[in-house]
């Protein structure tokens, strides 16, 4: 994905994005965590799954420091960003008052 397309998946919408890695051992703490996002808030908000080592200029141009780091954006402009192993309720309520400001 180069950062058109990343743009172009943001656009209009409320988007969480979990930047991790496949050796990330918080990362894969937080799999189930991202799974029932994206079921709980289907429809309502697009979550998307960024491996570090595969998309470098991605992480690099968000200023992906430490993994996992989360970052929800509202129509391409970023309005939180949690940064290590969050808990489903942290990510839940970050997410609502996105959506209610959206």
């Amino acid at each position: 994905m180069d950062m058109k397309q990343f743009k172009t998946s943001l656009k209009d919408k409320i988007v969480l994005v979990d930047f991790g890695a496949t050796w990330c051992g918080p990362c894969k703490a937080m799999e189930p965590v991202i799974k029932d996002m994206r079921q709980k808030y289907e429809g309502k908000a697009s979550i998307l799954e960024i491996n570090i080592d595969d998309q470098r200029t991605l992480a690099t141009d968000y200023m992906v420091q430490s993994i996992p780091t989360l970052i929800i954006f509202d129509n391409a402009r970023e309005i939180k960003r949690l940064v290590g192993l969050q808990s489903a309720s942290t990510i839940e309520q970050s997410l609502d008052e996105a959506l209610e400001n959206h």
